[in-house]
């Protein structure tokens, strides 16, 4: 039983490498919609399984920290394992996820044949910024106990995961196709989740520091919200827990801290 932490973390691992694979084998090309007009169609059907693979590492991730806590199992191979996992289930699989939209982007324009391959790689930079998130963390840890300091790195993953399923799974209200097609946003996208994995933004844990509703509030709204959302929203319900779960982050009032464990984070 004392290897069931880290057996749940090579789970996150593989299938973080499953969602890499689906993803890079969706297809992406130009169909003819008549005689001089071209359309670039995104193979979303491997893409929807690539972010469902993700969302799997995501629950192993949360399965091997309930396990280590339950077994008293934590131990440094451990920690830095789970580092590993993380940087390729949360980091590298949605990195590939931009890439191939951001080529999406790119083929819709004038000129698409044309596109450099060199527009497409800020993609990468949440790879970068995660594993850069999750070193900091594994230095920081113990300063880090009632909240994270920067937004974790499956929670960056996970809001990019839900970009595939929110084109497959269309929406009654918005229509996200045309901007998940504008490179402008994806770059965007991928500076806003940069900036917030390093930042020292105080973000919530999914466990809160203290008793009762005034401590669990936000983790009570956010569920609700998830709920209630999915059945009119469908996946862009993500999104909006996102947003929510950034807002709460920041207005939330965390326990009093010393100024040395301030100092040190």
């Amino acid at each position: 039983m004392k290897h069931l932490p880290n057996i749940c973390t090579l789970a996150n691992l593989f299938f973080g490498c499953i969602a890499i694979a689906f993803i890079l084998n969706a297809p992406a090309f130009l169909t003819t919609i008549n005689e001089e007009e071209y359309r670039p169609v995104l193979g979303l059907e491997q893409m929807y399984w690539g972010s469902f693979f993700i969302a799997l590492a995501a629950l192993m991730d949360v399965f091997d920290g309930l396990a280590a806590r339950s077994l008293g199992a934590n131990s440094l191979i451990g920690r830095d394992l789970d580092s590993l996992a993380d940087v390729v289930s949360f980091g590298v699989a949605p990195s590939m996820i931009i890439f191939k939209l951001l080529w999406l982007a790119y083929m819709a324009e004038p000129g698409a044949l044309d596109a450099p391959l060199l527009a497409t790689t800020p993609a990468f930079l949440l790879a970068c910024f995660g594993a850069l998130r999750l070193a900091r963390f594994n230095q920081t840890s113990a300063q880090q106990r009632d909240h994270f300091s920067g937004m974790p790195i499956p929670a960056a993953g996970i809001i990019v995961a839900s970009l595939p399923l929110l084109s497959w799974y269309r929406n009654p209200i918005f229509n996200f196709d045309e901007l998940l097609r504008n490179k402008w946003f994806l770059y965007l996208l991928v500076a806003v989740l940069c900036f917030l994995m390093v930042s020292k933004i105080k973000f919530l844990k999914w466990k809160a520091p203290g008793k009762g509703a005034s401590a669990w509030w936000p983790q009570i709204v956010l569920l609700l919200v998830l709920l209630a959302g999915m059945p009119f929203l469908k996946f862009a319900v993500v999104p909006l827990v996102f947003v929510l779960y950034i807002l709460f982050s920041v207005i939330y009032r965390y326990p009093e801290t010393s100024p040395l464990a301030e100092a040190r984070q």
